[in-house]
């Protein structure tokens, strides 16, 4: 044979022996991959099997994990693995390249990308998350380099621009009753105490005489911090709770509860008897932590959230508590000196809303789907960082929508009025139904207000005179109605009233000192208010009846004292023109 008929040989058996070679999958955090029978999927072959994939899901020594979840990734197309840790997923449309995800409890999520059904013999492996947390670990900012921003921009900016969670350090109505000062730094006295022989020292009432610019924790406990930032900025107190001064906060903490900090909750610690956190125990101090250890290659990073199937598989994992009423327990539930402060978390466990078939999670209500940044719907949590096109209604909006957005408060109960006018009188009923909120309206912080007034005009414009029915309370402030002073004027207030026990002020928001519960007569879940109002009326003209519910962030004589510009929001407003 001649050298040039040899070449040829050559390039025949090379060009057979290529013909019959096939291209490998790329895996992540997996092994092993055949088209064939295998001895890990006994009896399976890809003939006969199309649009299927099938598999083992196993532990990092190799042991078959039950249980598991299998996903074709950002779909609804899922099975759970068998007690050998197999799983088949069908439905699929052969040749067409998809990710397989896998999740358990407990371990990081896993995926197999580029997949091409038929494919028999995927082995996933999972890595077990860490079950101890790092102190050292240093938290991510939201924005700036290698932050959140950086891989998740839109959602970040929704957050940004919504969420008053992450302005918690910084909020000035907070910092300023935290610090017994106004808006602009001028600070009360501090407290005085005189002695009682039962007791021994007790806080005197403010001296009134002398500049004053309401209650603060400081003018009570100078020489010490609280536990306040266990809530308002978690992820520095999370080492020292009863040691964290709000006013030192600086870097990632002034974002307050800021992402990188929530997205490292595990767990929550309940009352089993309650279902609510113990007594005294707000915020981290009722969150279970885990931070990373930067220098374990294999448990470097971890974020807990809403996905099964995340496409960072090596910082990753899915919290099923994530999506629960019972993640906000820790910081939605407060109890000091053995009175209830603030307890919309309660308040929702108490209601039909907590029912787990028929009701509704806070997240539903409070990160409603979809995500929308100006006006745009986010479909990819992390647009060209790995993320992947996802159903919009399975991105919870991280709004976090509360007591400052105008739509949830004005779609948070329903008002209807009635009237009848006999020859001089006219009467107004209102009846206000708590009908789209999980918890009491309204909720949480004691300073809060909701008021309902009603007001009769003549012809000329002028107010009718009250005969019978509820007034506003001293609580409304005593001033003029057109400034918001409302004390006197037919209506009422809803809110939770509490007196400090030493000095008998009330309302008071100084529940850092002994305080009782004076009234509550704030609408429960579910539940109706109905009031009656008469007026003295003339025996002939046009009258306009105007009811109004407003929203009022504090009772304004603290906001006077601490110069709180924050205007009331209407909920809901009637007008009835009677001829």
């Amino acid at each position: 044979m001649t050298m040039k008929g040899f070449l040829r040989l050559v390039a025949v058996i090379l060009l057979v022996l290529l013909s019959g070679c096939t291209s490998k999958l790329t895996p992540v955090n997996t092994f092993t991959l055949s088209t064939t029978n295998t001895s890990n999927t006994p009896g399976l072959s890809s003939l006969g099997n199309h649009g299927t994939i099938s598999g083992t899901v196993v532990d990092s020594l190799g042991a078959p994990l039950s249980q598991a979840t299998e996903r074709i990734q950002a779909t609804t197309n899922q099975t759970l693995t068998a007690d050998d840790g197999s799983f088949i997923l069908s439905g699929l449309e052969d040749g067409v390249a998809i990710t397989v995800s896998a999740w358990k409890e407990g371990y990081y999520c896993a995926k197999y990308e580029s997949a091409k059904p038929p494919v028999v013999g995927i082995i996933l492996k999972m890595r077990q998350v860490q079950t101890t947390d790092n102190a050292n670990y240093e938290w991510i900012a939201p924005i700036g380099d290698g932050s959140c921003y950086s891989c998740k921009p839109g959602v970040t900016q929704v957050w940004l621009d919504n969420d008053a969670h992450g302005k918690s350090a910084t909020n000035i109505r907070f910092l300023s009753m935290y610090n017994g000062t106004d808006v602009n730094g001028n600070q009360s006295p501090l407290t005085q105490y005189g002695n009682s022989p039962d007791y021994g020292a007790v806080p005197l009432l403010p001296d009134l005489s002398q500049p004053y610019y309401g209650p603060g924790y400081k003018l009570n406990f100078p020489n010490t911090a609280g536990n306040c930032a266990a809530c308002h900025l978690p992820g520095a107190a999370i080492d020292a709770p009863y040691d964290t001064d709000p006013n030192t906060a600086e870097g990632v903490d002034t974002f307050g509860i800021h992402c990188d900090y929530c997205h490292k909750v595990a767990d929550v610690k309940l009352d089993p008897a309650t279902n609510l956190p113990f007594p005294n125990m707000p915020g981290v101090l009722s969150q279970i932590i885990l931070r990373p250890f930067s220098e374990d290659k294999d448990r470097y990073q971890i974020f807990f959230g809403s996905f099964d199937d995340d496409n960072v598989p090596m910082e990753d994992t899915y919290l099923p508590l994530i999506k629960e009423s019972s993640w906000c327990a820790p910081c939605h539930y407060g109890v000091f000196w053995n009175t209830v402060i603030y307890n919309s978390y309660g308040e929702w466990l108490e209601s039909p809303y907590s029912d787990p078939v028929s009701g509704k999670t806070c997240q539903q209500c409070h990160m409603a789907t979809p995500t929308l940044l100006n006006g745009e719907t986010i479909t990819n949590v992390a647009p060209g960082k790995g993320g992947v096109e996802r159903d919009p209604k399975t991105i919870p909006a991280h709004t976090f929508q509360g007591a400052s957005n105008l739509e949830l408060l004005q779609n948070a109960v329903e008002m209807d009025v009635t009237t009848s006018r006999s020859s001089n009188r006219i009467t107004v009923t209102v009846t206000l139904v708590n009908d789209k909120t999980g918890h009491d309206v309204p909720t949480d912080s004691p300073l809060r207000q909701m008021i309902l007034l009603v007001r009769v005009d003549d012809t000329n414009g002028n107010p009718l005179d009250q005969v019978e029915g509820f007034r506003i309370p001293i609580s409304g402030g005593v001033g003029e109605p057109v400034e918001g002073y409302y004390s006197g004027w037919p209506g009422k207030i809803f809110s939770k009233v509490l007196s400090e026990i030493w000095t008998e002020i009330t309302p008071t928001g100084a529940y850092w000192n002994p305080v009782r519960v004076i009234s509550d007569n704030r609408l429960k879940a579910l539940e109706s208010d109905t009031s009656t109002y008469l007026f003295k009326s003339p025996q002939d003209g046009n009258l306009s009846v105007n009811v109004k519910l407003l929203y009022r962030r504090a009772f304004i004589e603290l906001m006077d004292q601490k110069g709180w510009k924050v205007p009331d929001i209407v909920m809901e407003e009637k007008q009835i023109d009677i001829h």
